[in-house]
C-alpha cells in the first residue's frame, strides 16, 4: 500500500478578475523542470505554474484563445480536454527543450497541443505555439476505439503516449512513436502529420469492482523504466466522468512486459505524476482532480523502494 502526503493545494494569485478562480481544480497532467512544477488542468485554455520550493500561489499561462463557458455541461463540450505534458529535449530553435501540452484526442475538438520553450532554468520563455495534432489522433484513432490519451512520455529515442481504458473499452495501451519523426514535424510545421505509431502494446491493469484500473499518467526512470498512475473511474466513455473507485501506482520494465502495481491507501484521483530517483528511492509528486470546480486540486509527494517493483 503507497501511502500519499500531501504538499499543497492548487491556489492561484489574485488577478484581479472576479470570475476567475483562486485556484486551479481539474488538474490532470504535470511536469517539473528546474524549480518550477507546470500542471495542466482538463477544463482550461491556460497552464498553471507553481512553485517547487514553497507554496506561494501560482500563476496561468494562457495556451489558446477565447474563453470556456462557466457552466459545467457547456465547459465540458467546448474544453481543450488537456490531459498530458511532457518535457521534450532540445530540438530544432528549441535549444533548451520545451513543454507540450496535449489534448486527450477523444473528440474533434480535443485533438490540438501548445508548445512552450524553455529557458536553461526550466522556465518558460515566449508565447506558446498551438500545434494541430488532429492528423496524428485521426490515424492512431483508426487502431484505437474510443481514443482518450492521458499521458505523453520520453524514454530514450521514443515518445510514448498512454490510452485510458473505461467499462466498454476495458483496454489500456501503451502506442510507441519515433521522437525523431515527431520532434522533426514539430519543429518544422504547426500541424504534425499522419505519423504512424512504431507499437501498441495492450496493457491490463486489473479490475476494482468490475471496473478496469486505467492510466492517468506516466513518467520516465533514468533507467528506461516508466512509473505510472492509475485509477478505477466507474465510467462508461470516454466523455463522462464517474466515481474513483480506487488508484495505484506501477512500474512497466524496459521491454513493456514485467509490469507492477500497488494501490494507494486512499482513494485519491490521481491523474499526474513526475519522478526522479535518489540512490535507492524513487521519489515521486502527483496532482490529483478534485472533481469539483469549487475545489483545488492537490499536489501530494509518494516514496518508493527502487527495487519495490
Amino acid at each position: 500500500m503507497i501511502r500519499l502526503t500531501k504538499i499543497r493545494e492548487l491556489d492561484l494569485a489574485d488577478t484581479g478578475d472576479a470570475t476567475t478562480p483562486r485556484h486551479l481544480s481539474a488538474a490532470s497532467g504535470l511536469a517539473c523542470t528546474g524549480s518550477f512544477i507546470y500542471v495542466v488542468a482538463d477544463d482550461e485554455l491556460h497552464l498553471g505554474v507553481f512553485s517547487a520550493t514553497d507554496s506561494t500561489p501560482g500563476r496561468l499561462i494562457r495556451l489558446f484563445d477565447g474563453a470556456l463557458p462557466a457552466t459545467k455541461a457547456a465547459r465540458k463540450k467546448q474544453k481543450p480536454d488537456l490531459e498530458a505534458i511532457v518535457r521534450l529535449p532540445s530540438f530544432g530553435t528549441y535549444r533548451n527543450g520545451a513543454l507540450l501540452a496535449l489534448g486527450s484526442g477523444s473528440e474533434r475538438n480535443r485533438r490540438r497541443g501548445a508548445l512552450l520553450q524553455l529557458d536553461e532554468d526550466g522556465a518558460t520563455a515566449g508565447a506558446p505555439r498551438v500545434v494541430d495534432i488532429s492528423r496524428m489522433f485521426d490515424h492512431l484513432a483508426q487502431h484505437i476505439p474510443a481514443l482518450n490519451i492521458e499521458s505523453a512520455v520520453v524514454i530514450g529515442d521514443k515518445l510514448r503516449l498512454l490510452q485510458r481504458a473505461n467499462k466498454s473499452h476495458p483496454q489500456n495501451a501503451i502506442v510507441h512513436y519515433s521522437l525523431t519523426a515527431f520532434l522533426y514535424a514539430l519543429a518544422n510545421d504547426d500541424s504534425v502529420g499522419a505519423i504512424a505509431p512504431i507499437a501498441i502494446d495492450p496493457i491490463d491493469l486489473g479490475h476494482i469492482d468490475g471496473v478496469p484500473l486505467s492510466f492517468t499518467d506516466g513518467a520516465s526512470l533514468p533507467d528506461g523504466r516508466m512509473v505510472f498512475t492509475a485509477v478505477a473511474e466507474d465510467t462508461e466513455d470516454t466523455y463522462n466522468d464517474g466515481a474513483c473507485l480506487g488508484a495505484a501506482i506501477g512500474i512497466v520494465a524496459c521491454n513493456n512486459e514485467a509490469l507492477s502495481l500497488e494501490p494507494i491507501d486512499e482513494c485519491h484521483k490521481v491523474e499526474g505524476v513526475a519522478a526522479r530517483v535518489d540512490n535507492n528511492v524513487i521519489s515521486l509528486v502527483l496532482v490529483t482532480d478534485a472533481d469539483d470546480s469549487a475545489m483545488p486540486a492537490a499536489l501530494f509527494s509518494a516514496r518508493l523502494p527502487n527495487m519495490a517493483f
